[in-house]
């Protein structure tokens, strides 16, 4: 979703009157609906910054991501709630209401989100905390990815990318094949939006196989993206800015394969290299 703004562009000492586009950035308030003693509750779990669109898909992905739900049956309806609002008539609250209930904290749950949307998380003690929600590994023989595949992953990316061609301030992930084809792409303000958007539709439509895809994401790779992933099982991230230090020794724990830079000629690998099938 973008606008138009009206604009001065200098350029070669002129100022030039023209409009330009801009990512449309809005709060979005998740909501949870269940039952506690045979009667409704709805609790606010999160409020994060997004590009509007596909916020089903969102907060799919959110629960799912965060282990409050742990597959899509467990959802019974999305929602948008609340008055229309805002420079674009926008509903800006999204309510979940699941099925799942035995175990749910609500108290503790917003205590231990693994991610916010101000500075994640970081230090040991983030990596402690999501090995307490997954405990195995990463399956080291697959994905196989050809080289010439990731490679050619940032031109794929920015093809998919609909409103980074028209605004510029927008990130992306796409679920991509083995064979270089894009199976879906979100784009959002929030480069962990983008992914839970994907993983979110990508799971509720069966079109997740970590076996043969991986994930080419926007921008730098930070502990956040690779914990989403972690959640979804994939095995291999890209990227094409930097890695952060956590996020390298998150992949190195559960066996993912992180990598980095990826440009048309060359690509770091911080991780896991066999994943990668070298051109002979």
């Amino acid at each position: 979703m973008d606008i138009k703004y009206n604009i001065s562009k200098l350029k070669n000492s002129k100022i030039e009157e023209l409009k330009d586009f801009v990512s449309v950035e809005e709060p979005l308030e998740m909501r949870l609906k269940y039952k506690k003693n045979n009667k409704w509750e709805i609790q606010n779990i999160s409020i994060t910054m997004r590009t509007p669109g596909n916020d089903e898909d969102l907060i799919r992905g959110f629960l799912y991501n965060e282990r409050i739900i742990e597959n899509m049956n467990e959802i019974d309806s999305i929602e948008h709630r609340g008055d229309v609002s805002g420079d674009y008539n926008l509903q800006n609250i999204i309510e979940a209401t699941i099925n799942k209930t035995e175990n749910l904290e609500i108290g503790k749950i917003k205590r231990n989100f693994l991610t916010n949307s101000s500075c994640g998380v970081c230090g040991k003690t983030s990596l402690d905390s999501i090995e307490v929600i997954k405990t195995n590994k990463i399956n080291l023989f697959y994905p196989q990815i050809k080289e010439e595949i990731i490679l050619s992953s940032p031109k794929l990316l920015m093809n998919e990318q609909s409103e980074f061609a028209k605004t510029g301030g927008i990130h992306a992930s796409s679920l991509v094949d083995e064979n270089g084809k894009a199976i879906a792409t979100r784009e959002d303000v929030g480069r962990h939006n983008a992914l839970d958007k994907l993983i979110g539709y990508t799971i509720k439509n069966n079109l997740l196989n970590p076996k043969n895809q991986f994930v080419a994401c926007s921008g730098r790779l930070n502990f956040e993206l690779v914990q989403k992933g972690l959640m979804a099982n994939i095995g291999v991230m890209a990227g094409v800015g930097a890695p952060t230090s956590l996020a390298i020794d998150l992949a190195k724990r559960f066996d993912m394969t992180l990598l980095g830079f990826v440009k048309e000629d060359s690509f770091n690998i911080y991780s896991n290299k066999n994943r990668i099938v070298l051109v002979k």
